[in-house]
């Protein structure tokens, strides 16, 4: 099931690219879509903890659940 989490510190298609990059590398085989207007990223197939290190340690903020 997917899930829509916020993210801040994207205002970039590069920056959205990291984030997708970066959670395809923790969690593969998971599909990642990146909203840059409104700070969220949608992602299938990994758990909550998997993302939140990964836009962590790509230098983004999460914020949680959206």
């Amino acid at each position: 099931m997917a899930k829509v989490f916020k993210v801040s510190g994207m205002t970039c298609g590069g920056c959205a690219r990291s984030v997708e990059q970066a959670i395809k590398s923790a969690a593969p085989g998971a599909s990642v879509s990146v909203d840059l207007p409104n700070g969220q990223v949608t992602v299938d197939g990994a758990d909550d903890q998997a993302v939140a290190k990964a836009v962590d340690d790509a230098g983004f903020d999460f914020l949680g659940t959206a």
